[in-house]
């Protein structure tokens, strides 16, 4: 691999997480209550009955953390906002103190040389918006664009990449038709109008920010490439509707102005006649796309698996991390590539990639080696400049996460860090893949070439 082919200079680097899995005192100085507080306060909803009351610490800790971030060498950080905390009720008053938190996070990032990158939402609904109906109230997408106005006002002469949504397929498949995630609901009836008014809500804050923004401002999708298991046409299918309610759901309506046609095949009767109209306001000029990338699903026909009369076929003889999940860092390549083809050319970031492994509770003498995160780094970044190579726009990657963290309906049972915590002490430790991310950033990618790299 010769030189010119690696990242460029000004390729961000950063890592990123959310508002809940991180900064802990979720009521501190007049924040509302999210939809996450209070399901983590269910009991039998979160394992072992944890919750993010404490998490990494990050509100109290939050310069420490940025000075970590300036040792890993990161220039970019995505973060997200806690909407209660800026907005204690979802709406009307805005809490002083809980906006100041996040202007001094921005101004801390910028003081060490980190862009920061701006998610509106991580799935942390005020829990007043809630009782209000959430995303089931049309009323959702003005609530979310007031919301979005706060903080344009108060950051955007720092900031310069704005985040809607991440991951709306997450918000309504877990929150909605399954109830394994805030806020805890089953109904196919539900999800397809929440799915539809959280895309009004983007294009509302889009929108908003199009009137008085001057950067750039973007969504964050989930993707995960479908294959399927057999040639046959029951399959074939199958990965159709498989890939419709994953991929294509939250795409095709943004950039395309409509939604997959097998929609309406998964949801029979609960699918509704939207308006036109909404579709038109819907397909917002973006100026990125942020991607995050986990895993791939072998797909084959099942007509017991609900709603999608389509399961997923397990590899067994492939690697797969603490959530069970897939490693084929091949599927990081397809996606950008497909999204690029179908979708145009538009700046594209790698907004989360990361895996679960088994890491200690407490760090060893200073150190936790992980050499199965750091392979799955190492191939995924390999992964990222082969699509950048085929002529993807590439201009960043994220990994997920910055540290160990609360895992949603998982507890503190999985790590995703690249620095480990010890949460009874809060101590934070670099891990290996940690220290190897470093030698990439600070090579530009010649660290992924090297004979020992990921070993």
């Amino acid at each position: 691999m010769s030189a010119h082919s690696l990242f460029p200079a000004d390729f961000l680097w950063g890592t990123a997480t959310s508002a809940y899995q991180i900064e802990g005192s979720p009521l501190a100085d007049g924040a509302g209550p999210s939809i996450w507080h209070e399901f983590a306060h269910t009991p039998g909803r979160v394992r072992h009955n944890e919750t993010g009351d404490v998490a990494c610490d990050h509100y109290h800790r939050y310069r420490d953390d940025v000075a970590l971030m300036r040792e890993l060498g990161l220039n970019a950080y995505r973060f997200s906002v806690s909407w209660s905390r800026v907005l204690p009720e979802g709406r009307g008053l805005v809490n002083r103190c809980g906006l100041d938190f996040y202007q001094r996070l921005v101004d801390a990032l910028l003081e060490q040389g980190i862009q920061p990158m701006v998610t509106l939402y991580h799935w942390d609904l005020p829990a007043a918006l809630d009782r209000r109906g959430g995303w089931l109230n049309p009323e959702s997408a003005h609530w979310f664009a007031d919301y979005a106005q706060v903080l344009f006002r108060a950051l955007d002469d720092r900031v310069k990449l704005w985040v809607t949504l991440n991951e709306p397929w997450v918000i309504v498949d877990g929150g909605y038709l399954h109830g394994a995630l805030a806020p805890g609901q089953r109904n196919p009836y539900a999800a397809p109008i929440a799915a539809h008014h959280l895309l009004r809500a983007h294009a509302a804050a889009v929108q908003a920010y199009r009137a008085e923004g001057r950067h750039q401002i973007g969504l964050v999708v989930n993707l995960e490439p479908k294959y399927p298991a057999t040639e046959t046409v029951e399959d074939l299918n199958a990965t159709m509707r498989a890939d419709a309610d994953f991929n294509r759901h939250y795409l095709d309506p943004v950039f395309l102005g409509s939604y997959p046609p097998e929609l309406a095949e998964i949801f029979g009767p609960a699918w509704p006649v939207f308006p036109e109209s909404d579709l038109d306001f819907i397909r917002q000029p973006l100026d990125f796309l942020g991607i995050n990338y986990y895993s791939r699903q072998v797909v084959r026909h099942d007509p017991n698996a609900w709603p999608l009369a389509a399961a997923k076929v397990r590899q067994d003889r492939q690697t797969h991390t603490g959530l069970d999940w897939e490693v084929y860092p091949q599927g990081l390549t397809d996606i950008l590539q497909w999204v690029a083809s179908r979708y145009g050319s538009l700046p594209l970031y790698i907004t989360e990639n990361g895996a679960a492994f088994y890491d200690p509770p407490q760090a060893n003498n200073g150190e936790v080696d992980d050499p199965l995160r750091r392979r799955y780094l190492r191939d995924h970044l390999c992964a990222a400049l082969a699509a950048q190579q085929n002529g993807v726009n590439l201009r960043g990657y994220f990994a997920w996460s910055l540290l160990d963290n609360f895992e949603w309906a998982h507890g503190y049972s999985q790590r995703f860090g690249l620095i480990h915590v010890d949460y009874a002490t809060q101590q934070r430790t670099f891990k290996a893949s940690a220290r190897f991310y470093t030698e990439v950033i600070r090579s530009h990618g010649a660290a992924l070439v090297a004979g020992s790299a990921g070993k």
